[in-house]
């Protein structure tokens, strides 16, 4: 029988790994509450079409990426690529379009079908937070805010860099289009395979090539900048400024592009130079055409995403976790009074290891190899004389304490082994 092993593309997430990502997710939580988001959870698949109408046909997702099958009903579903679609489809399905502003973060696992590598998975895990009914640029002043305080929050901020750019309104990018393509054909034989596609479905795709002999030619092509609209140069220079105001910094990067309709104005990443080719820890940018796009009414939005996982590799110190508290019960009637004595320690939100059998020695190894920070013994001299003896793990000494005094002594060690929200 051949041996089962995770699906290529997943992993176990056991021990300290899932503490790693469980403290950046509650990091996440913490920040997105302060600045008055509240949580939402949407189904961890979809009708494919949610996907099909917003990532759109030509993209790689839709086109190779996405975990797509048929129900015992045949319906099409497919497991989330991303998390904005399924918010979006909550807006319209939930009949919220006239409950505006909605400021929602979300967290848990994404799938897409792409080569696994570093920082790449088939399924991952994202934070993200939307603010949709604000049309104006104060909204995304806020969530870039929000994304710089939670990486803050994580000592992260001195490793990342925030890159902005932006996508105009519908008539900048219409018109921006047009002269792209113009430019761009001269070039169509020089242009690697993948942009030749790009060139008629999706030209704005191919500023972000990475291509060598792409980039060459894009470094020639017409600046954006260049064709925005007043209303679409304002809106940019007022957010840049509000930013400037609130001591963000950033710098500008032409080439940061989202290649879809629904998407305008503001995009921006956060990246590392310390992992490789997949860099961009949070992105995001504003999508006002994609509720009415999926046939709801003309709401904007303005959102992020961050890969727990890539966020995860650029942590360094481990994470601190309360040090427990281990109980050994010697002898049948020892082993009975343990199982109280650990309850009540739960009960205090102590962190607690009872030892189940093995006697003193096995259960003192236990306890040092779960690094606990103390030692409960129960023998048949603590039972003849209503008392426990208590162990210091870390220097070895022994005190002797009555049952009711137990709670009141172990305060000694309340900052190593009690369990917090």
């Amino acid at each position: 029988m051949s041996k089962l092993l995770p699906v290529r593309g997943t992993h176990d997430l056991i021990g300290e790994n899932f503490r790693l990502q469980n403290h950046v997710i509650k990091s996440a939580r913490f920040v997105a509450e302060i600045f008055g988001y509240e949580p939402i959870e949407t189904p961890i698949f979809e009708s494919t079409d949610v996907y099909q109408r917003t990532l759109g046909e030509t993209s790689d997702i839709v086109n190779k990426e996405m975990y797509t099958f048929k129900d015992k009903g045949g319906d099409s579903l497919t497991l989330r690529p991303e998390g904005t679609a399924g918010i979006a489809r909550a807006v319209i399905s939930g009949g919220l379009q006239d409950n505006t502003p909605l400021k929602w973060y979300y967290s848990g696992p994404m799938f897409r079908h792409e080569r696994p590598q570093k920082g790449r998975l088939r399924q991952f895990h994202q934070f993200g937070a939307e603010l949709i009914g604000v049309a104006d640029p104060v909204a995304d002043i806020e969530v870039i805010s929000m994304a710089t305080e939670f990486l803050r929050d994580l000592d992260l901020l001195s490793e990342v860099k925030l890159q902005l750019n932006t996508l105009g309104d519908l008539q900048s990018r219409k018109t921006y289009r047009e002269t792209l393509i113009n430019y761009l054909s001269d070039y169509k034989d020089e242009l690697s395979e993948e942009s030749q596609i790009r060139l008629t479905r999706n030209p704005l795709r191919i500023l972000d090539s990475k291509d060598i002999n792409d980039k060459k030619i894009i470094s020639g092509a017409p600046s954006f900048h260049n064709f925005l609209t007043p209303e679409a140069d304002l809106f940019f220079k007022n957010m840049c400024s509000g930013l400037e105001d609130l001591g963000i910094e950033y710098s500008s990067n032409p080439y940061l592009v989202r290649g879809l309709d629904y998407y305008c104005h503001t995009t921006f990443e956060f990246i590392s130079d310390k992992l490789g080719a997949q860099g961009t820890l949070l992105a995001g940018g504003r999508y006002d055409g994609l509720i009415p796009m999926m046939g709801g009414q003309s709401i904007p939005g303005v959102g992020w995403a961050a890969g727990i996982e890539r966020i995860c590799m650029l942590i360094q110190k481990p994470i601190e976790e309360p040090r427990a508290i281990c109980v050994i019960g010697l002898g049948k009637l020892g082993e009975q009074e343990a199982a109280k004595i650990a309850l009540k320690l739960r009960q205090s939100k102590f962190k607690t290891e009872l030892i189940y059998k093995g006697g003193l020695k096995r259960g003192l190894r236990r306890a040092n190899k779960i690094g606990a920070v103390a030692a409960i013994l129960i023998g048949e001299n603590e039972l003849t004389n209503n008392i426990v003896t208590v162990r210091n793990l870390d220097n070895g000494s022994q005190t002797e304490v009555g049952f009711s005094e137990l709670d009141s002594h172990l305060a000694i060690y309340d900052s190593a082994t009690l369990i917090t929200d």
